[in-house]
């Protein structure tokens, strides 16, 4: 317990002791807790606009980010700060057009609107968003608590008790179950993540010569990461926007926006116990979801306001509006579970290495990218007498995200109800600008016209996947685990002794194998 007290502690003063931005009066300032607050700023305007989201915005920032603070470790917790307080903005941000303007900017928000905009609309607009801030806030903080406990607990169980045969077929089973749950089919998905694991093995790899190149010598090193997520992600997504405000009338866009309504008032007494209970129940709805890789927040905000639609028609008063008519506890059981999934979603990252959402991809990217910290279960091992320095990392994101909690608490909430005005801006000129920003980004760190190129092709894949319903998430997913997952197999094939059954030598990795069937099996099902 010492030793654990003592890596907290350390972890901590990583946060406040590390690389300072400027001086004060002759104080140093720490980076990371100013980094988180810029964030955490930047994610709200983010999420109060729509069209942008969280994922955007980190995509432009992660490479300006490291092209300032470098690619050494102390750059890790200032650049995880950043990208940390955008995440947790950005969720909080979003309820913003969605209240106002009857505006989901993200598929989970569109069940804010139900309730959200009947309240505007009936003159309650700032007491919609203090509702949606109170609930949004909770829900994260929550999901944090469950990640500081059981990400640590995941990674020592898996580090005890699973070998390289029982790790590789964990992330076959991963990587199957993402495939299995996210897109309109499981022929879809598969479609997505096959395709990602065929781009990953282009290269080098493990092999001894380059392979799947086609004599290309610029694929000799495989695609860039950075690019060829960043250009599946952000560009597809920005080629589709493009392409729908090609078919949106300008004057009803127009009106839509000019008819906002004005803030004039706040909570009502009673709304805090009122909502409360939908609060808890969404909260660990959210946070059961998001720890599941690949399945994300929308279906958590979707199932969180079915089952509180179900509970509030149950006990529902004459007076009071019924869900979808402007009811307070449908925004909060919205809010809460979405936002619970942010945090929760980071479970196996940090204790598998294994990423479940387009922000989980990110901060994979960024550690990726800086080194010095790889996420998965060696992260939590206890190396005495030494220090170990991605333990102590570890317990500064813990604090990086504690610190996110508490502005989202005391400034987050002031700040996003001055954020309806962006909800204005029009698409046509924050397209552009967002694509200006990411082809600049992945050129300040790749100092390379061929990784614009690869950007440029995989953002006309990822348009493709949207125009034809093939879900990118799993592409992504896969293309991130396909070299883990080789490595580990390789190295599981050699200790085996050249067993090709190895993947069936033990109980535990014929369980998730079998489990990697079953999920493929079982969902494709109507």
């Amino acid at each position: 317990m010492s030793e654990l007290l003592n890596y907290i502690w350390l972890g901590v003063l990583a946060v406040f002791q590390g690389p300072e931005i400027f001086s004060l009066f002759g104080f140093g300032i720490p980076a990371a807790p100013v980094m988180v607050l810029g964030g955490l700023l930047t994610g709200i305007a983010v999420g109060a606009t729509p069209g942008l989201a969280g994922p955007m915005a980190m995509a432009a920032s992660l490479p300006i980010l490291i092209s300032v603070f470098g690619f050494t470790p102390d750059a890790l917790l200032p650049v995880f700060g950043f990208l940390i307080g955008i995440m947790k903005g950005a969720s909080v941000g979003g309820a913003v057009p969605a209240i106002l303007f009857n505006m989901p900017g993200t598929p989970d928000a569109l069940m804010t609107t139900l309730d959200g905009h009947p309240m505007a609309r009936n003159g309650q607009p700032r007491r919609a968003l203090r509702i949606a801030q109170l609930s949004s806030v909770t829900g994260d903080t929550f999901s944090d608590i469950v990640l500081f406990i059981c990400a640590p607990f995941l990674a020592v169980v898996v580090e005890a008790y699973l070998d390289l045969p029982e790790k590789t077929a964990l992330l076959i089973l991963s990587i199957s179950f993402v495939a299995a749950v996210m897109g309109g089919s499981v022929g879809r998905g598969l479609l997505s993540v096959g395709l990602g694991l065929v781009a990953a093995f282009v290269g080098t790899g493990q092999a001894l010569t380059p392979r799947l190149t086609a004599g290309v010598d610029g694929l000799a090193d495989g695609f860039p990461l950075v690019a060829a997520i960043l250009g599946v992600l952000i560009l597809g997504e920005i080629f589709k926007g493009i392409e729908e405000l090609a078919h949106e009338k300008a004057a009803a866009r127009a009106e839509a926006r000019a008819d906002g309504p004005r803030l004039r008032d706040d909570l009502e007494k009673g709304d805090i116990r009122r909502i409360a209970p939908y609060i808890a129940r969404s909260a660990v709805i959210g946070t059961i979801i998001g720890a599941l890789p690949g399945v994300g927040s929308t279906l958590a905000a979707t199932l969180s306001y079915s089952l509180a639609s179900r509970r509030h028609a149950a006990r529902r008063r004459d007076d009071e509006p019924a869900f979808g008519k402007g009811a307070p506890e449908g925004i909060a059981a919205t809010e809460a579970a979405n936002s619970a999934v942010s945090g929760a979603n980071l479970i196996p990252v940090l204790s598998l290495g294994i990423p479940g959402n387009a922000a989980a991809v990110f901060l994979i990217l960024a550690a990726d990218s800086i080194g010095g910290f790889n996420p998965g279960p060696a992260v939590f091992k206890f190396t005495a007498p030494e220090i170990n320095p991605e333990l102590v990392t570890a317990f500064g994101i813990f604090t990086l995200m504690s610190i996110g909690n508490l502005l989202n608490w005391t400034i987050g909430g002031r700040f996003m109800r001055s954020m309806g005005v962006l909800a204005r801006v029009p698409g046509q000129i924050l397209l552009p600008v967002v694509l200006l920003l990411t082809l600049t980004a992945i050129y300040v760190q790749e100092t390379s016209l061929f990784a614009i190129w690869v950007t440029f092709a995989f953002g006309l894949v990822g348009y493709l996947f949207r125009r034809i319903g093939v879900p990118v998430l799993p592409f992504v997913i896969a293309f991130i685990l396909a070299r883990p997952l080789e490595q580990t197999a390789r190295e599981a094939f050699a200790a085996t002794g050249g067993d090709p059954w190895f993947l069936f030598s033990s109980l535990t990795s014929i369980l998730f194998m079998v489990a990697a069937v079953a999920s493929v099996a079982l969902l494709s099902r109507k």
